[in-house]
């Protein structure tokens, strides 16, 4: 495997060369991985429908959501989480400020349409009807729940997200061969699930798919019978209450937290 010393130096060139990609490249690459991390949110959904214990329905909804990461590393895509550490090889003056933030900016954007791609698709083959409408009332509680967040804590939930998908990332360059990838960063991106903190390529799924599953009818009675206030969904509340403070927290917990910590240790002379 690599070292960390071995990692830092290593994502020096790989950050360089991502924000050299051509824009029409890098919004294809992003968009891949937009669909990527929104099918492991899918499978999490699922998997988790039908299971009355909230505990176990997390836990077995985290051991499915990896497969998403999996994919962006080992297939190859561009996500907005992961390249906050873009902030390294600005660090060591290999990029600029507004190369980096052109990367940001047009993976996000790649990263968005790739997630309401996959939104779509499942709404056009009524994947949310699966289990009798059981997966719908799910994707629709979890869409309430993230839409609900308050400012503050969705910046923290964002934070301790991508320390852990960074961490992820990192472990995965760490290892040489696909097993290895696979299985390091497997633990991590458990644990973010697990913990219920918030990541906004994944919410890029989870939010709009149950803004779009609610405005079915049959969808939204199920959901009212459940207990669950679907007045609280919109694209506003979206915007607002989750997407735009778990990218800030997103950016704290990737860039600064992982970033600058492990520049610091490992590449400051």
């Amino acid at each position: 495997m690599n070292a960390p010393h071995e990692v830092a130096a290593n994502y020096v060139e790989i950050g360089k060369k991502k924000t050299q990609l051509p824009v029409s490249k890098m919004l294809i690459l992003a968009i891949m991985a937009g669909m990527f991390i929104a099918l492991g949110a899918v499978g999490a959904n699922t998997a988790s429908s039908t299971i009355a214990n909230a505990s176990i329905a997390r836990l077995v909804g985290a051991l499915v959501f990896p497969t998403g990461l999996t994919m962006v590393l080992i297939a190859g895509s561009e996500l907005f989480t992961g390249n906050a550490l873009l902030v390294i090889p600005l660090l060591e003056k290999k990029i600029t400020v507004a190369a980096m933030l052109k990367s940001w900016l047009f993976v996000f954007i790649g990263n968005f349409i790739g997630a309401i791609l996959v939104v779509l698709i499942c709404a056009a083959g009524n994947q949310w009807g699966l289990f009798g409408g059981a997966l719908a009332v799910t994707t629709i509680k979890v869409a309430v729940a993230k839409s609900s967040l308050g400012f503050g804590s969705a910046i923290a939930l964002g934070i301790g997200c991508n320390l852990l998908v960074c961490i992820a990332v990192w472990i995965a360059f760490a290892a040489k061969t696909v097993v290895g990838k696979v299985v390091g960063l497997y633990l991590p991106i458990m644990l973010f699930v697990l913990s219920g903190f918030e990541h906004n390529v994944a919410n890029m799924y989870y939010v709009p798919a149950g803004i779009v599953a609610a405005m079915n009818q049959n969808f939204a009675a199920l959901a009212i019978q459940a207990g669950i206030n679907v007045d609280v969904l919109s694209w506003g509340a979206f915007f607002y209450h989750n997407l735009l403070p778990v990218t800030i927290g997103n950016i704290i917990g990737g860039s600064i937290l992982v970033g600058c910590f492990y520049w610091y240790a490992y590449l400051k002379k």
